[in-house]
């Protein structure tokens, strides 16, 4: 059984941080593995050191910046990564899920997994949407928000438990192959330990180009456009109380009083 994980470097802002335009420059962000993906990788080096899977490949759309964060994945055990990416990326302000589709499905036609894994969201953008449109494109089965998982591998089978709103969770069966979107807490994501680091080093990063998967850069158009970016205005009624102990206990107690919630 071959298992593909969706990789996905994501930005982290400083504490302070300039817009400038439609963006965050570079000199305020540090990259880092998408939380969500990092619960997905779990799971599929999981499966293969049960021996449920074969290989484990990663797959991320992502300049040569991105190799860092693949190296990661590829530290806590994924066997080998494709990264997608070109020059017609370069001036692509929003890269949208119908596009991340299209491409992820080219490297599925060329893989022919199994089972894909993806993370339920991204933690820059807060899409969440990837996995299922995947799933769509390519006409697998799917389960969203996955925070349980047991494999039959002789029945060709997923036994999953989904996270649903209000509290309640979902018991189901997923025919493979199919695609399924992982939620954190189904699993405690490993530490790169240093002998995976220095295996990592060797480990394929296949850069792959549009033209590779067979697509080109209409692919990448796209009817949504981002047109502002900016930091919203907060407001505080938070108040401070100075002095020692004694006297910001005094001022405490006196607030409640007036709020009524101490005699």
């Amino acid at each position: 059984m071959k298992v593909l994980v969706t990789v996905k470097e994501v930005a982290e802002l400083a504490d302070d941080f300039e817009v400038e335009g439609t963006e965050v420059d570079d000199r305020y962000l540090e990259y880092d593995l998408n939380e969500w993906d990092d619960y997905a990788v779990e799971e599929g080096v999981q499966m293969n050191e049960e021996g449920i899977a074969d290989e484990v490949v990663t797959v991320t759309i992502g300049p040569e910046r991105s190799e860092e964060t693949i190296r990661m994945a590829l530290a806590k055990g994924a066997d080998r990564s494709i990264r997608v990416w070109d020059e017609s990326f370069e001036d692509v302000d929003l890269l949208d899920t119908e596009a991340k589709a299209e491409i992820f499905s080219a490297v599925v036609a060329e893989e022919e997994p199994d089972i894909v894994l993806t993370g339920v969201q991204a933690g820059d953008d807060a899409f969440g949407a990837t996995g299922v449109a995947l799933a769509d494109a390519i006409d697998f089965e799917w389960a969203a928000v996955v925070n349980a998982l047991d494999m039959d591998v002789d029945e060709g089978v997923a036994h999953v438990r989904r996270e649903l709103e209000g509290g309640v969770e979902e018991l189901t069966d997923v025919e493979l192959p199919a695609v399924l979107t992982i939620q954190t807490g189904i699993n405690e994501p490993r530490y790169a330990s240093l002998r995976g680091i220095r295996q990592a080093q060797s480990k394929e990063i296949a850069p792959k180009t549009l033209a590779d998967l067979g697509l080109d850069a209409d692919t990448l158009e796209s009817d949504l456009t981002l047109t502002d970016m900016y930091e919203p205005e907060s407001e505080s009624d938070a108040e401070i109380f100075e002095g020692d102990a004694g006297e910001t206990a005094g001022k405490l107690a006196e607030v409640l009083r007036e709020k009524g919630v101490a005699e």
